[in-house]
């Protein structure tokens, strides 16, 4: 099988966005104009590689471990650790002087950090989609997203359906484009890949659906999906982009393999967490640096990411689906070994 790295993929989702936004003139305009911004950071990163230092197009970074439905005064976060939004708005600055392009916003709750957010809408050199579970997306929100096409919006929709649904017709009647996000589980697997699921999304207006395999972190293995399943969830992952060419379809961690396997601890992509600690994806929760010590790419060339890529611990696809998840143990005692 033919490798591609996630640079390649990072320049084929641009492409891909770029097709599906045809209709949408300004989505269109920004994502033409940003294709160029993708392209000096990829040279960026070039220039970065023959230096000797190894430097991701993507960046995933969780802006707060509390949930929409979490209580603890969490709409505006302060103290506890959590990085401020100047810390975030400069993580930001540091990644795209680097190349790094594509910024995922996760949580938690990301929408809940109203000053984290409105800063990254003003970096128009990197594109933010934002996973979110939608329930906080109001006018102002919308407004927002309509003014700057940087930040793409990407619904859960998981649990509270009939809300969700609502949420994705504001973003439709507004013009702005959005995406959906689902956990893949044994027992949700057939529905989620159906052809009429994927219709009643493309009738609301999304523009892209982030398929996410089930990692059992709370112990319930048996709704994981097994390796038969996943020869399911690959062929119709395969049907859906040939049938559906005016959407785009991303799987995780499926997609991997056609990389050469899992792309964490900067191999393609890290992940910081709330409090600026640099992690290998957000299914390894391991640290040995935080961004409040040292530059963004001292963080990459940090002891525990070197190791686990040279080691090889990122190497490869298992039945566990996610590779460092079922290698927590290894990854563990690396960094207690230091």
């Amino acid at each position: 099988m033919e490798r591609f790295s996630l640079n390649n993929s990072v320049e084929k989702l641009l492409r891909e966005m770029i097709r599906v936004c045809a209709k949408d003139k300004r989505e269109s305009a920004f994502m033409l104009k940003f294709s160029s911004v993708s392209l000096r950071a990829a040279k960026k990163r070039e220039c970065s590689e023959r230096k000797g230092l190894h430097i991701p197009p993507l960046m995933i970074c969780s802006l707060t471990d509390e949930g929409s439905t979490d209580s603890a005064a969490a709409r505006y976060p302060s103290g506890g650790g959590q990085l401020s939004a100047n810390e975030w708005l400069d993580v930001f600055g540091q990644a795209a002087d680097c190349g790094v392009s594509f910024v995922l916003l996760a949580g938690g709750e990301p929408l809940l950090r109203r000053d984290v957010v409105f800063s990254a809408a003003r970096r128009q050199d990197i594109f933010f989609p934002i996973f979110t579970d939608g329930t906080l997306i109001e006018s102002e929100y919308t407004e927002l997203f309509d003014e700057h096409r940087n930040l793409f919006p990407v619904i859960s929709i998981e649990g509270v359906h009939d809300s969700i649904v609502g949420k994705m017709k504001e973003l439709s009647e507004k013009g702005v484009l959005f995406g959906a996000s689902v956990t893949v589980t044994k027992d949700n697997c057939r529905e989620v890949y159906s052809d009429e699921f994927v219709d009643m999304l493309f009738d609301m207006g999304c523009v892209a659906v982030v398929y996410v395999e089930y990692v059992p972190f709370d112990g319930r293995d048996e709704i994981a999906p097994d390796d038969s399943l996943r020869l399911v969830m690959e062929q119709r992952m395969q049907d859906l982009r040939k049938m559906h060419s005016d959407m785009i379809f991303i799987s995780f961690p499926g997609d991997e393999e056609a990389m050469g396997g899992c792309q964490a601890a900067g191999k393609g992509l890290f992940h910081i967490d709330s409090c600026g600690g640099a992690e290998p994806c957000p299914f390894s929760p391991y640290s040995d640096s935080n961004i409040r010590d040292m530059p963004l790419t001292d963080m990459l060339a940090s002891k525990l990411f070197r190791q686990l890529r040279e080691l090889g611990v990122t190497s490869g696809m298992n039945e566990g689906g996610c590779v460092l998840f079922k290698k927590r143990g290894i990854v563990g005692q690396l960094l207690k070994d230091g």
